[in-house]
């Protein structure tokens, strides 16, 4: 989400193909995170009125569940277990992320995790290629 806020890239095209067409799951927590990060002094340039439209954006077109609890799988980064967490509880089938200890993971529970480029090319060619 961050990647595709901030850039203009494969992870925003990704993004917007998603939210049309496919459907994106979160959590509380998760979103909570991602605002966190997004406060932070490298990320002021993206502007407090533009995070709030994204958020806007993915609040209303996003599938929001709540996870009570989480699983330890990630020993190194503990936040990554709300992902994992998040993806169980929705029954999501795939986790994109760039974050290398998930993707070290390859899948979890049945859940794949796929870098940006490995989502677009399971979307088709027309995704990889817009």
């Amino acid at each position: 989400m961050i990647s595709a806020l901030v850039g203009h890239g494969k992870p925003r095209r990704l993004l917007t193909e998603l939210l049309e067409r496919h459907q994106i799951v979160s959590s509380p927590q998760m979103l909570a995170e991602f605002v966190e990060v997004m406060s932070r002094e490298k990320f002021a340039e993206v502007g407090r009125s533009r995070l709030a439209s994204f958020l806007s954006i993915l609040v209303r077109r996003a599938t929001i569940v709540s996870v009570k609890h989480t699983r330890r799988v990630i020993a190194q980064d503990p936040e990554d277990d709300m992902v994992l967490s998040t993806a169980l509880k929705a029954s999501a089938s795939c986790i994109v992320s760039g974050d290398e200890h998930l993707l070290g993971l390859k899948s979890f529970r049945g859940v794949k995790i796929v870098t940006v480029e490995e989502m677009l090319e399971t979307l088709g060619p027309r995704t990889a290629a817009s």
